[in-house]
């Protein structure tokens, strides 16, 4: 395998450890979480949550290629919820591992169900990774343009990564599609990003580091300039967080961040100084 399978897998054994499954809660809609073994990110998917008047936009977190719904968004998840919001966090695409295009549809029937449950028009979305870019798909091709407020990319595969990766591997009939749909010049992603990158009135916040690994180069995570987008990397907001791709979801800078785009009108601050 190559460099950046390896360093994928790797994140999935370092962070993932065993705890027990929490059942979802009573008052609105359950909604089951089939894959994963280790539970809900902290805060999270509290099905009681009634958003308030202040947050009233329920926040889903979206995790990355080999990841599931807990891994390394516990810190980024709590930090959410302590700022009064709902917070819900899913599983989707076999550890995010199948085409993008079908994890786009579930992400939507997600969406859909948390709307359900707390009355909202509309989510904001914090994806990590394929997490920050896969809803992309949902909000250029599949209606979500009106049930997004905001979309927040944390290191995304905006524009892939030009590490090389197995074909045999990665290919479209191989152990990881979604793999090879990232790999920067893709037939995948050179649709996606033809015309307007930032369709719609969603405000979108993304985050990178300049010691990214797996996003390489890093600022393929950036996406076109528009009144509604920021791109900012966390080196900008604090010269000391090295965060890199694994870590960037637990990075104080990167949280600033978040919370900064979710809490104001439009995206992100680029000029947000964290330390």
């Amino acid at each position: 395998m190559r460099p950046f399978l390896l360093s994928l897998l790797a994140a999935a054994a370092l962070v993932l450890a065993p705890v027990s499954a929490s059942a979802a809660g009573s008052g609105r809609t359950a909604i089951p979480l089939p894959g994963s073994p280790y539970g809900d990110p902290a805060g999270s998917n509290d099905w009681a949550c009634a958003p308030s008047a202040q947050r009233p936009t329920p926040v889903i977190l979206v995790h990355g290629t080999f990841g599931d719904r807990r891994s390394l968004l516990d810190p980024i998840s709590l930090s959410m919820k302590r700022a009064g919001f709902c917070v819900y966090s899913l599983d989707y695409g076999n550890r995010a591992t199948g085409d993008i295009r079908d994890s786009a549809a579930y992400l939507g029937e997600f969406i859909e169900r948390v709307r359900a449950a707390t009355d909202a028009d509309k989510v904001s979305l914090v994806g990590h990774s394929q997490g920050g870019m896969m809803p992309r798909y949902y909000i250029k091709n599949l209606g979500g343009v009106a049930y997004v407020e905001d979309l927040i990319g944390l290191a995304p595969s905006n524009h892939g990564t030009s590490i090389l990766m197995d074909g045999g591997a990665t290919g479209a009939t191989g152990l990881c599609v979604s793999c090879a749909q990232q790999t920067a010049g893709s037939p995948f992603l050179a649709d996606l990003n033809a015309g307007d990158e930032t369709p719609g009135d969603v405000s979108y916040t993304q985050i990178v580091t300049a010691t990214d690994e797996v996003v390489v180069p890093y600022t393929s995570g950036f996406l076109a300039d528009g009144p509604n987008t920021t791109n900012v990397r966390i080196q900008d907001a604090c010269a000391a967080d090295l965060s890199e791709h694994l870590l960037i979801p637990m990075s104080v800078s990167a949280i600033a961040l978040t919370l900064d785009a979710l809490t104001r009108e439009g995206p992100a601050s680029p000029a947000l100084k964290t330390c």
